[in-house]
C-alpha cells in the first residue's frame, strides 16, 4: 500500500493542511484522481508520497488516464497558498479543472509553423523594444494607445516559440479575448488556445486537456486564470493593460495576477512583460526602484495623415449646453450627427449600467434601496424592474411611493440603457448597440466583435468594457457622458482610476485610421486627473499622485490588508471590529491600524459590515494578522486595489 498527501478541489474543505489517502497503485506527483471527502467524491491532485500515517486512511477512488499536472504548477500553487493565504480547497481550484472526464480525450495538437507575413513589419521603435526585451526578467512596456503593443507581443511570442517555448498572453476582460486571439491566430494558427470561464464546461475541459496533452509550444490567451493553465516550458508571459483592477481576484485566494505572473516567470526563467498606456503608480515606482527596464513606445503604429484627436470639454454645470437633451450636450449631438453622415462609428462611454441609478419620491423624499444591502437600487427600463448590483435582489417598479402613496416617482443619474434608448430615439436610422455586464450571453461583445469591427454598428454605448484595447478602424467620434463618475468614489485610488479610464477610452479614437474627435462632459473640467488624461501628461500625473500616496501612507509605500466583519446587527459588528482592533494594538506587530469604521457597503445580504485597514512596511506582519483573525464572520483581502 502507498500513501499520498493530496490536495482536494472543493470549497467545502477549509483546512490549510493536505489530506492523506492510500492507493494500491504507485502514483506520480501531479496525478489527477478522485478522492472521497465526507460523503462526496471530489477531484484531487497528488502532491507528495509519505510514510504510512498513524491514523486510518481512505483509498483513492479513481485514477484519471491523464498526464500529471506540471510540477511547476504545483510549486506555484504551494507559493500561492503561502503568499495569499486561503483554504487548500480553494487554492486547488486554481490548478485543477472542474471536470477531468478522460473517456474521450482531445487529440494532441500538431500545428504548422508560425507565419508573420500577414502582419506589418515592426517600425523602428517597436524593433528597439523587441531587442530590449531579450532575456529573462520583468519589463514594463509603457506604450501610448495605438503604438502597437500587440505587434510587439506577437514578435516576442514568435521568437519564444521558435525556441520551443510556450507563451501566456493575459487580457483583463473576457470580451477582449476575441480581438486578441484573432490577431495571434493570424500568425500562430491552431497553436492559439483560448481559456476563460465563459466557455461551456465541455469546451473548458477539452481546452485544458489539450494544453496538458500537447507537447508542442502553444500560446494561451485568457484572463488572469490562464496563468494556471497546464503549459510546459513557458518562455513569455504578457499582462496586457496591466494596470487594470480586473487582474486582482476578488474571491479567496485574493491574488494579484501580476505578482503570480512574476513568480511563474521566475519558476520558468522566462520574460514577464507588463504592457500599458497608463501603468499603475505602484508598478512604475517598483520598476524605478528595482531598476527594471521601462520600455517606451511613443509613436502611433499606423502612420497618420490626420491631425491629433480634437478634444472638446463640455462643462455640465452650464445647463444651456444641454438644450436638446438632458444627458447629451449640443456639441456631442452635432458630432454624432456628423459622424453618421460620414458613415463613421461613434462610441458613447458611461461607467454606469442600467436606465437610472437613483429612484426617489418627489413628494416625501423616499428612495428605493435594497432591503438586504441598503444601497440604491438601479432601474432597468428594458425589463421594468429595480435591481441591486451587489446582491442581485430585484423587484417590480412601484406605481406609487411605498411610503406616502404619492405617484410622483423620479428617476435620476442616467445609465447606459437610458443613453442607448436616447440615441436610438434621436437617431432612428442608426444601428445602436449597448455593451456592459448586463448583456445576455447572446449580446456580449465577444459575440459581436466581427460585426462591430466591420462597421456594422453605428453607435456603441457602453461602460469601461469598451474602454480597453479595442482597435476599430471606423471609429472616429467619442463621447464621454460623465467623466467624473469615478472621482466620486471615496478611495485612495480614485484619481488614478479616473486618469486611467479616461486615457484608455480617449485612446479608442485617433489611432491613425481616421481623424478623431472626442467630447468630454464633466462637472469638474479643471480637475488635475481629467486635465492630465486630456493632455496625455503621464509623468506629471504620476509624480503628483506618488507624492500624495507618500504623504498619506498608501501603496507603493506600504502594504495593505483590509479586514471585514459581518454581524446581524450594527452594534455587534461595531463591537467585534473594536474588540479585534484592540487585540491588534496589543499584539506588538509593526503595523498601522486605521479604523474600525463602517464599510463602504455598510449592509450586505442582511448583515452589517465594519472594517479595519492595516498598513505595514513589512508584508509578513500582515500575514501574522491573518493568523490572529477570529474564524467566524471575518474576511480579509491582502494587497487590495481599493478600500471600498
Amino acid at each position: 500500500m502507498h500513501f499520498y498527501e493530496v490536495w482536494v478541489r472543493s470549497n467545502k474543505y477549509h483546512s490549510d493542511a493536505p489530506l492523506t489517502y492510500q492507493s494500491e497503485q504507485q502514483l506520480n506527483i501531479g496525478q489527477i484522481v478522485d478522492a472521497p471527502l465526507q460523503r462526496a467524491k471530489v477531484l484531487a491532485v497528488i502532491t507528495r508520497q509519505v510514510a504510512k500515517p498513524s491514523f486510518a486512511t481512505k483509498p483513492i477512488e479513481r485514477i484519471y488516464d491523464l498526464p500529471p499536472v506540471p510540477e511547476h504548477l504545483l510549486s506555484l500553487a504551494d507559493w500561492l497558498h503561502a503568499y495569499y493565504p486561503a483554504p487548500l480547497g480553494l487554492v486547488s481550484q486554481q490548478v485543477l479543472p472542474a471536470d477531468a472526464n478522460d473517456k474521450k480525450l482531445p487529440t494532441p495538437l500538431k500545428a504548422g509553423a508560425p507565419d508573420l507575413k500577414t502582419l506589418p513589419p515592426l517600425n523602428d521603435e517597436q524593433q528597439a523594444a523587441v531587442d530590449q526585451i531579450a532575456s529573462p526578467g520583468t519589463y514594463l512596456l509603457h506604450g501610448k494607445t495605438g503604438s502597437g503593443k500587440t505587434r510587439v507581443y506577437i514578435e516576442l511570442a514568435y521568437r519564444r516559440l521558435a525556441n520551443g517555448r510556450s507563451c501566456i498572453i493575459l487580457t483583463p476582460e473576457i470580451s477582449l479575448t476575441s480581438q486578441l486571439a484573432e490577431r495571434f491566430r493570424s500568425v500562430f494558427g491552431e497553436r492559439v488556445m483560448v481559456l476563460h470561464s465563459q466557455l461551456t464546461p465541455k469546451e473548458r475541459r477539452e481546452t485544458w486537456q489539450q494544453i496538458l496533452l500537447t507537447k508542442e509550444p502553444l500560446v494561451v490567451i485568457g484572463p488572469r486564470s490562464a496563468l494556471f493553465s497546464p503549459l510546459k516550458n513557458i518562455g513569455l508571459i504578457v499582462l496586457d493593460e496591466s494596470h487594470e483592477p480586473a487582474y486582482k481576484q476578488e474571491q479567496a485566494p485574493h491574488y494579484q495576477a501580476g505578482r503570480v505572473a512574476a513568480k511563474l516567470a521566475n519558476l520558468h526563467s522566462s520574460m514577464l512583460v507588463l504592457g500599458s498606456a497608463t501603468p499603475s503608480v505602484s508598478d512604475y515606482y517598483l520598476a524605478e526602484q528595482k531598476d527594471r527596464p521601462i520600455v517606451e513606445l511613443t509613436e502611433l503604429a499606423t502612420a497618420s495623415e490626420h491631425a491629433e484627436t480634437e478634444v472638446q470639454v463640455v462643462d455640465l454645470k452650464d445647463r444651456s449646453l444641454l438644450s436638446r437633451n438632458p444627458y447629451l450636450s449640443q456639441s456631442l449631438l452635432e458630432a454624432i450627427e456628423s459622424a453618421l453622415l460620414r458613415k463613421e462609428q461613434v462610441l458613447l462611454y458611461l461607467n454606469r449600467r442600467g436606465t437610472a441609478r437613483i429612484i426617489l419620491c418627489e413628494n416625501c423624499g423616499w428612495q428605493a434601496l435594497c432591503p438586504h444591502c441598503d444601497l440604491p437600487l438601479t432601474y432597468h427600463g428594458d425589463v421594468h424592474e429595480l435591481r441591486c448590483h451587489v446582491c442581485n435582489h430585484h423587484e417590480p417598479v412601484p406605481a406609487a411611493c411605498p411610503a406616502c402613496k404619492h405617484p410622483s416617482i423620479l428617476f435620476r443619474a442616467v445609465g447606459t440603457k437610458a443613453i442607448a434608448e436616447e440615441v436610438g430615439r434621436l437617431f432612428p436610422g442608426a444601428r445602436v448597440q449597448r455593451f456592459d455586464t448586463d448583456n445576455t450571453k447572446a449580446e456580449r461583445f465577444e459575440n459581436h466583435f466581427e460585426a462591430v469591427h466591420a462597421g456594422e454598428v453605428d453607435i456603441l454605448v457602453g461602460t469601461q468594457l469598451l474602454a480597453k484595447g479595442l482597435d476599430l478602424p471606423r471609429l472616429s467620434t467619442l463621447g464621454i457622458i460623465a467623466a467624473d463618475t469615478s472621482l466620486a468614489m471615496p478611495d485612495f485610488s480614485a484619481n488614478e482610476r479616473t486618469y486611467q479610464l479616461l486615457s484608455q477610452v480617449l485612446g479608442r479614437v485617433g489611432r491613425g485610421h481616421i481623424a478623431g474627435h472626442a467630447i468630454i462632459q464633466t462637472y469638474q473640467p479643471e480637475h488635475p486627473a481629467i486635465q492630465a488624461a486630456i493632455s496625455g501628461e503621464w509623468q506629471s500625473f504620476y509624480e503628483a499622485e506618488l507624492e500624495s500616496r507618500k504623504l498619506f501612507n498608501f501603496p507603493p509605500f506600504v502594504y495593505l490588508l483590509k479586514l471585514t466583519v459581518r454581524r446581524a446587527s450594527y452594534k455587534s459588528a461595531e463591537k467585534a471590529a473594536e474588540d479585534f482592533a484592540e487585540v491588534l494594538r496589543k499584539a506588538k506587530l509593526k503595523i498601522e491600524v486605521d479604523g474600525p469604521a463602517p464599510a463602504f457597503h455598510e449592509r450586505f445580504q442582511n448583515k452589517y459590515q465594519w472594517q479595519l485597514v492595516l498598513k505595514a512596511k513589512d508584508r509578513s506582519q500582515l500575514l501574522e494578522v491573518i493568523k490572529l483573525l477570529p474564524s467566524s464572520g471575518w474576511s480579509y483581502d491582502i494587497d487590495p486595489i481599493d478600500l471600498l
